[in-house]
């Protein structure tokens, strides 16, 4: 997807006209600029130059670095070859894609069960090594794109592969999102847009990045179906958080309960799955989205409802709620306390269990 088509998906998430998106950037920068140079953007006529591009990722509320990252965009393979963190070269990555396709590579239903596996070692592996694996499941899968269905299999990978870099790194993580939603897209199948694209809203909701990216794709999966799904679930709570970071606890409350009423309808009952939202899970995403909206009470309840059903094989989101009450209290006044109490609760948990999010999570306690 072209830089044009980033912007114009920024500004209709936030229901702004081409004529008030220059209206902004003119208030915020004295600029001159007019509503038919915004629509040159967006039909790709002509792309925005650095200065420009400052100012869109302040007014939109998305890091310079997703900007830069689309007008420069590489191609899919490189991506992944780039970016992958373990030893994986580009060599091997090449020799699996070709025989991939010169041997036809898994069936859809090998495919199924292997997403299957990876949602559930995403919750106890680290990034690291989900990042390495995902990489070249991606290139294997790219070679069989014929089959529709096989579209939704490489848009949910690319989704895992996304969460593995932190939201705050900017380009990396939104641009693998925004090719899962694109991918999702060529399946045809709405399960999947809506999913993919309401996973990337809340994975950038809850970390507190990307706010104006977290409502795009959440917007984007409310258009495509309000039937009660995780899907959907995920994206109503994604739009929450950003909300509550933003300070406009109003539209945050409403969107908690519009998020509790999905989840009557579409909670799921796997409980070791990032494909699943079980009743512990959405009180994780409740318990720091009261933190946030400084609801002591809200908070302290989601926790307590939380630890209950918590598998004890899932250590990291029990780290969570207690990080959470560390933002509590840094928030009530107490920072050097919420600050060590975090601290304590990451150091508590095992280096190689560690997780990006955590760690976007501790700089929120230590910055508030």
């Amino acid at each position: 997807m072209a830089i044009g088509a980033l912007i114009k998906d920024l500004r209709e998430a936030q229901g702004w006209s081409q004529g008030r998106l220059a209206d902004e950037i003119n208030a915020a920068f004295g600029t001159g600029l007019n509503r038919e140079y915004v629509s040159r953007w967006e039909r790709s006529k002509v792309a925005p130059g650095n200065f420009y591009l400052r100012c869109l990722s302040a007014v939109l509320d998305v890091p310079l670095a997703v900007l830069e990252g689309e007008v420069k965009r590489r191609t899919f393979l490189s991506d992944v070859a780039a970016t992958a963190i373990a030893p994986v070269v580009a060599s091997d990555l090449i020799s699996a894609g070709f025989a991939a396709r010169l041997r036809g590579g898994p069936s859809v239903e090998d495919w199924e069960g292997k997403l299957a596996n990876y949602g559930t070692e995403y919750m106890s592996l680290g990034a690291a090594d989900i990042q390495r694996r995902v990489s070249g499941e991606l290139v294997v899968v790219q070679q069989q794109l014929e089959e529709p269905r096989l579209w939704s299999v490489a848009a949910r990978l690319m989704t895992l592969y996304a969460k593995t870099f932190p939201g705050s790194d900017g380009a990396k993580a939104v641009n693998w999102y925004r090719l899962a939603a694109e991918s999702a897209d060529q399946s045809g199948d709405d399960q999947a847009r809506v999913w993919v694209r309401g996973r990337a809203a809340i994975a950038l909701g809850y970390e507190g990045a990307s706010l104006g990216v977290a409502d795009m794709f959440a917007d984007q999966a409310m258009a495509i179906s309000d039937k009660p799904s995780l899907g959907l679930l995920n994206a109503v709570m994604g739009k929450a958080h950003a909300a509550a970071i933003r300070g406009d606890l109003k539209t945050a409350c409403r969107l908690m309960d519009d998020g509790r009423r999905i989840f009557d309808s579409a909670g799921s009952h796997e409980q070791n799955s990032d494909y699943a939202v079980p009743w512990w899970r959405m009180n994780v995403f409740i318990s720091l989205l009261a933190a946030r909206l400084g609801d002591e009470t809200t908070a302290v309840t989601a926790q307590e409802a939380a630890r209950r059903e918590l598998p004890d094989s899932l250590p990291r989101f029990a780290t969570h709620l207690e990080m959470h009450r560390g933002l509590m209290l840094a928030r009530s006044g107490d920072k050097q306390g919420g600050t060590a109490y975090a601290r304590a609760a990451l150091d508590a948990l095992p280096p190689e269990k560690h997780s990006l999010t955590l760690r976007l999570l501790m700089a929120e306690v230590d910055q508030s």
